[in-house]
């Protein structure tokens, strides 16, 4: 199984600890390319106008400006360096040896910089997101990260993600990235009864998917076999009320989780 993450937007910058070594990383075939970003996330976090290339307000000015020195700043493995609400729920700080060991192995985030990177890829805290284009990548006025990486993506997670049932917990954004083989791979989505009505509800959305996340690598760590879609379903059916689309060979199948209406 692999369990497609999303980055989160604000990180931990790691204070202490080895500068990242960008050879060591998983999927080393995507080093040419992570250089290439890293060299144009320097390049423009040092302009003038880097705030308004990034996206970001002026009280983000100081991870703007951390950008220009990544290649000299602490790194720690990403489940230190992800937080926000998805990583809270996920909890990696409370994995057991069994969980961190299957959280080694099947989870993969899905990275504006990196392209990819697994639980224990040491990396530092940095500030792209999968919607800002960078010059110097692809055309003249640059390529948004999520289209720089696609190709580069499935050519290379496509081979490891072969054969193997893939729950997709992105977003909209990094689900663009990369595309893993349909018939094999279930969307998580999330809604919550309001009035009677299924509403879909952002902040509750990535805090669900963060405790699907954990409670699948509970039930791997835990020697569960959860090699199809449909016992993928039955496994999370413990916990939530779900509903199934099955995937097709043209589409991904979708696992949505029907949370209660709050009192």
């Amino acid at each position: 199984m692999l369990i497609l993450l999303p980055p989160s937007e604000t990180k931990s910058a790691p204070s202490s600890g080895n500068p990242v070594d960008v050879t060591t990383l998983s999927w080393p075939q995507l080093q040419p390319q992570r250089e290439r970003a890293l060299k144009a996330l320097m390049k423009v976090s040092a302009q003038k106008n880097a705030l308004e290339v990034l996206g970001v307000g002026a009280s983000l000015a100081s991870e703007v400006q951390r950008n220009t020195t990544l290649l000299e700043a602490p790194a720690a493995p990403a489940l230190e360096v992800y937080t926000g609400v998805l990583f809270d729920a996920l909890d990696p700080g409370s994995f057991t040896v069994a969980q961190r060991t299957v959280a080694d192995e099947v989870l993969v985030v899905i990275s504006a910089l990196w392209g990819a990177v697994k639980a224990a890829d040491q990396i530092p805290a940095y500030r792209l997101s999968g919607a800002t284009a960078l010059r110097g990548l692809g055309r003249s006025g640059g390529l948004k990260m999520s289209t720089y990486w696609k190709p580069h993506l499935n050519r290379h997670l496509c081979p490891e993600a072969q054969g193997q049932v893939v729950v997709d917990c992105r977003s909209a954004t990094y689900a663009a990235a990369f595309q893993p083989a349909p018939e094999n791979t279930v969307t998580i989505k999330v809604v919550q009864m309001v009035k009677g009505q299924r509403k879909v509800v952002s902040h509750n959305a990535k805090h669900t998917r963060g405790l699907v996340a954990r409670f699948l690598v509970d039930q791997l760590a835990n020697g569960a076999v959860l090699n199809t879609v449909q016992a993928v379903a039955d496994a999370v059916r413990q916990q939530w009320v779900v509903e199934l689309t099955a995937p097709t060979s043209k589409k991904p199948g979708e696992l949505t989780l029907i949370l209660p209406e709050q009192e």
